[in-house]
């Protein structure tokens, strides 16, 4: 029985609208998105152009700095559109599907009688790559590189996370095919990491050639980062990799069937939504068809493509983006209300004894995205030490990022740390500092310096 690793320092933010265990039918999406932005780092160069016509799988762009890394049509049909933002940056490349799905053909082998090259080249030229992401960094995997390990969290514990258990279910084979490519891609160990205190599936728990690992307690205890700082923390010079389970599934399926098959399950979650509950889709889709006759009638809503703390906010008729598996629906909250944080109340939620809602524990509310205040002076508080289980000083790390101290930032911990892992940092912040958009600028300062 291996230990459990517990995680003590943290916070759950319990909200009303987690999803039952049920697949809901939606019509499918008439179009389909790849999003550059949310690739941090890349620059992209594009394949094609509107009217080209593409299957799924066929590349659509590709890093400019690394143009063996292809980003691939989730669907076949036809390019629509390219949006562009300022200064001609590619913001999405918008697909219309066809009624029946064709796609590329790759290799169709079993990944432990290929080489380790013959596995990169699959994933490079089929899209699947980019679901490798590196340690430090928090960007895609350098295909010349070595990883030290692979790390993957086969469970979320951030506000109305999917069930990664359920979102496998059923796909034994295709799961274990995806881990025997991801063994071939590294000389070290590939650590399974599973929640302690859920009966999973056989899927997870009968995984072969693979190390798990057990965690339990409070988020982030489902953040990859903060598992492998329990396991085996980041020093300078090392490079690990990570990957979410539903993306290994993808792995699988590319080499089970030959062809880049990312359908998929999410959930749909929040407050604001009738019957939380899941769907099956395809990645990049238009959230419209799954939002309609869902939502409820209040139109002051926020759509959020993710979870609530590192989520990204889309239109109703947005596209989901390229590694999520949820979407939460929360009210806007951007009424005023007269001494709005001085004033009592069993429905507001607080860390602290603040309020009234303390003495309920198990509560779950239904809260908006007001901030609750103005940005303030940065002073110590203490704040962000309850709520990260790293080594580090957090504080200093993000005071050392504004001032672009480089050296002060890799004493600190700047390696080991991607936005995420300070997204309750940034949720508990008095002085409502946006510390994930820090943590990135420093992580981008710290690639420039090295490149």
């Amino acid at each position: 029985m291996s230990e459990v690793k517990k995680i003590k320092k943290g916070l759950d933010i319990k909200l009303i609208g987690k999803a039952e265990k049920v697949l809901e039918k939606a019509d499918r999406s008439e179009t389909f998105a790849i999003k550059p932005t949310d690739f941090p780092g890349l620059t992209p160069k594009l394949k094609v152009k509107v009217d080209t016509e593409v299957k799924a799988g066929s590349a659509l762009f590709f890093d400019k700095y690394r143009p063996e890394i292809n980003f691939t049509s989730p669907v076949s049909g036809k390019v629509v559109a390219v949006n562009r933002g300022e200064r001609r940056k590619i913001l999405e490349v918008i697909i219309q599907a066809n009624n029946e799905l064709q796609y590329e053909e790759f290799k169709k082998a079993n990944p432990t009688d290929l080489s380790r090259e013959e596995v990169k080249e699959e994933l490079l030229k089929s899209g699947l790559w980019a679901f490798l992401r590196q340690r430090p960094y928090d960007v895609i995997a350098n295909p010349a590189d070595a990883p030290k390990a692979i790390y993957i969290s086969a469970f979320d514990t951030a506000p109305l996370a999917a069930d990664f258990d359920y979102l496998v279910e059923g796909e034994a084979e295709a799961f274990q095919m995806g881990l025997d490519a991801l063994t071939k891609l590294t000389d070290g160990k590939v650590h399974l990491n599973i929640d302690a205190k859920k009966t999973l599936s056989k899927v997870f728990t009968e995984a072969k050639n693979v190390v798990i690992n057990k965690f339990a307690g409070v988020h982030p205890a489902g953040n990859v980062g903060v598992q492998i700082h329990k396991l085996d923390p980041i020093n300078k010079g090392d490079v690990v990799w990570v990957i979410r389970p539903q993306e290994i599934l993808f792995i699988g399926r590319l080499f089970q069937k030959g062809i880049y098959d990312v359908s998929c399950k999410i959930a749909l979650t929040g407050s604001e939504v009738k019957n939380p509950s899941y769907y099956n889709t395809i990645l990049g889709a238009s959230v419209r068809n799954i939002l309609k006759a869902q939502l409820k009638d209040d139109d002051k809503i926020r759509v959020i493509s993710g979870n609530v703390l590192t989520g990204t906010q889309i239109p109703e008729d947005g596209f989901l983006s390229f590694y999520d598996s949820q979407i939460t629906v929360i009210p806007e909250g951007d009424e005023f209300e007269f001494l709005g944080w001085a004033l009592p109340g069993l429905q507001k939620f607080s860390m602290s004894k603040t309020f009234f809602s303390w003495l309920t524990p198990n509560k779950e509310y239904r809260l908006d995205a007001n901030l609750h205040g103005e940005h303030r002076a940065f002073v110590m508080t203490g704040e962000y030490d309850k709520v990260l289980p790293m080594d580090i000083l957090p504080l200093q790390l993000i005071k050392s990022i504004m001032v672009e101290d480089i050296d002060q930032m890799e004493q600190l911990g700047i390696y080991e740390v991607a936005p995420e892992d300070l997204a309750l940092c940034e949720f508990v912040c008095t002085s409502k500092i946006n510390v994930q958009d820090l943590v990135r600028q420093g992580i981008d300062l710290m690639i420039k310096e090295m490149s």
